[in-house]
């Protein structure tokens, strides 16, 4: 290389500045050939041509789209191949991410919104809603397990839309479902039978429409909580004897039924 006085071209740290990256960078992509600067001053520091600063800039794009150094070594140095592919394969990507931003986005939008709004129904209203045995700290509970999810997402954007009339309806759709799962225990109705099953795709129906979409492992998740959480388990247990263990046996039914072993259902 040829030394040069330093008015022929950049030094690392200015050229680092132009590019907005680091100087560790530099002598990094310099050391594997990626990107050697042309000239060096009489005491051997590194200087960046023009045509250097070119080639720099193509690899800082590059790195913004995403590709590894070598991916981006080989379409710099080989004469074949197809850098507009190249580019338009990255184009695709980076639309898609710009998508899944904004969607991310319009969703923290309406978490704040449902923040900031707060819950609709104070205690005293979430008791004459709810009856008696509505225990204030299930909301709490559930959020303690579930809140990093996208389900809990969901019922926090519901839960700040609803009106205490809303709010009853839903109540009522619950009290409803409960009422019916203790009849059909108390009738005898076998875990996988059609009665059961039947039951068991009106709580998937009803607590979607509450609170969120259930998927069949999500419902086996719950009526281990259901069964295993002393709340829930007095709650069930308080409107009829033995009815959380019974609706746990009902769900495992109903989900082996389908290809589902309860015992590795997750929450997905």
């Amino acid at each position: 290389m040829t030394d040069t006085a330093h008015a022929d071209g950049l030094t690392v740290g200015q050229a680092a500045t132009r590019l907005g990256v680091t100087v560790r960078a530099l002598h990094h992509w310099d050391e594997i050939g990626l990107a050697r600067p042309s000239l060096r001053t009489a005491a051997g520091y590194r200087l960046y041509t023009a045509h250097d600063l070119e080639r720099l800039h193509r690899i800082v794009v590059y790195r913004e789209l995403g590709l590894g150094l070598d991916r981006i070594q080989r379409i710099m140095d080989d004469p074949d191949a197809d850098v507009a592919e190249a580019l338009r394969a990255q184009r695709a990507q980076v639309a898609e991410r710009i998508d899944r931003l904004q969607r991310l986005g319009a969703g923290l939008d309406r978490m704040i919104e449902a923040h900031e709004r707060g819950p609709l129904l104070t205690a005293d209203q979430q008791a004459e809603v709810f009856g008696p045995r509505w225990n204030p700290d299930w909301p709490a509970r559930a959020r303690e397990r579930y809140g990093d999810t996208a389900q809990w997402q969901q019922y926090a954007e519901r839960s700040a839309a609803r009106n205490p009339e809303q709010w009853q309806a839903v109540a009522d759709s619950v009290t409803a479902l409960d009422r019916a799962l203790a009849d059909a225990m108390d009738a005898g109705i076998d875990p996988g039978s059609p009665e059961a099953n039947r039951l068991v795709e009106r709580h998937r129906e009803v607590f979607g429409s509450a609170y969120f979409p259930l998927s069949r492992q999500m419902q086996v998740c719950l009526g281990r909580m259901y069964e295993d959480d002393p709340g829930f388990a007095a709650h069930y247990d308080g409107i009829r004897a033995g009815l959380a263990t019974w609706f746990r046996r009902i769900v495992d039914a109903a989900a082996r039924a389908h290809g589902i072993d309860p015992d590795s259902a997750t929450w997905q």
